[in-house]
């Protein structure tokens, strides 16, 4: 059984938490109009070292690669975004990073990426194309430097066998059927968020008086959680958890891939809104082979390797000859599909200046102490 992807983000964050409080190691004295490096052309320039979440591609869509063009393909791996932004800080050479939508705003800003021209990506067209969402979305004006890699959902998942009384809502988080068998994301953008659109506040709040009614919500469910806890799969698995707030493609992963009886597992997008977010691909300035980069992230935007991608993975790749698949894997549980419209909402991670996140991290830790 495979971890939850995520899950392993998420213990990332708490540990930043923990240790580096307010993400103080990201400095808001930076340049925020960095000059962006001219675009590799796609051609082989050498073997490709890509830095990803471990275990984050088929590896038969990489040893694909590796057999078509000749190369060989490095992996090393980061467990959560604060690790990748300062390896990417201290120098270290990667020819394909896959941030955040908020870190790619991030490095961005920086002068940490270079540019990608879409005319060298031979099917470009598959991700940019007339009313696409990624011609100009939030975080990277025209796509200049980045191309999209997946997006995924937040929402509950549960027992249908354990539990009967789900109403479609946030509150299912504070279900009496299931009291002591609730689990709540061990990530505090993902808690935080939860709270506020219950609240009917923005995901990405940092005022002080909706913190405090945050905080409120989130220490009233205590008496209802068996845990803070963000390993999604394996809680429910092992029948620890009975309702879970989870992710979308750690759900389908869960009862496509492992449960026994399917129909016994379900999930649902609450009615009060859910966090939607989106990965990317990304050159470093820096990066060593940023043809043979080129080359990798157009091999990955091809239909084929999409649908491979997202059989392992669980999670959709918007790919647009290749979204028919997700939502026929995803048909049974429609509320994990995600359509590209719907990332034209405001439910979306954004990067916040330095005193908003140590605001947002004081709470978290408030909350999780009481």
């Amino acid at each position: 059984m495979r971890a939850s992807r995520r899950g392993v983000l998420a213990g990332g964050l708490a540990l930043g938490a923990t240790t580096l409080p307010g993400c103080a190691y990201i400095r808001d004295d930076v340049p925020t109009r960095a000059p962006l490096p001219a675009s590799a052309r796609a051609k082989v320039d050498g073997d490709l070292v890509y830095f990803n979440w471990a275990d984050y591609l088929a590896p038969s869509v990489v040893k694909g690669f590796q057999e078509e063009y000749g190369v060989k393909v490095i992996e090393s791996n980061y467990d959560s975004m604060e690790g990748m932004y300062a390896k990417l800080a201290a120098g270290n050479q990667y020819d394909v990073v896959f941030p955040i939508a908020k870190w790619v705003v991030k490095l961005r800003q920086e002068g940490k990426l270079r540019a990608i021209d879409h005319a060298e990506l031979t099917n470009a067209d598959q991700v940019f194309y007339s009313g696409s969402y990624f011609n100009d979305p939030w975080y990277d004006a025209g796509s200049q430097a980045s191309v999209p890699f997946t997006v995924y959902k937040t929402g509950v998942g549960w027992r249908t066998d354990r539990v009967s009384t789900m109403t479609g809502s946030w509150k299912d988080l504070w279900n009496d059927e299931a009291r002591g068998r609730i689990f709540t994301l061990d990530d505090q953008d993902e808690a935080l968020a939860m709270a506020a659109l219950l609240l009917g506040y923005d995901v990405n709040t940092a005022d002080p008086g909706e913190l405090d009614d945050i905080k409120d919500v989130l220490i009233s469910q205590k008496d209802y959680l068996r845990a803070y806890s963000s390993d999604d799969i394996n809680n429910m698995v092992a029948g620890d958890a009975w309702v879970h707030h989870m992710w979308s493609g750690d759900f389908l992963y869960l009862r496509q891939g492992l449960a026994d009886d399917p129909t016994t597992f379900d999930f649902e997008s609450p009615s009060e809104g859910a966090p939607i977010n989106s990965d990317a691909y990304v050159i470093p300035a820096n990066a060593r082979h940023p043809g043979t980069a080129m080359l990798f992230i157009d091999y990955l935007l091809r239909p084929e390797n999409a649908v491979t991608n997202m059989n392992y993975l669980y999670y959709p790749f918007p790919v647009k000859d290749a979204l028919p698949a997700f939502a026929d894997l995803a048909k049974d549980v429609p509320a994990c599909n995600i359509e590209l419209g719907d990332l034209e909402n405001e439910n979306v991670f954004r990067l916040l200046d330095t005193d908003e996140v140590q605001r947002r991290a004081a709470v978290w830790t408030e909350v999780k102490a009481s």
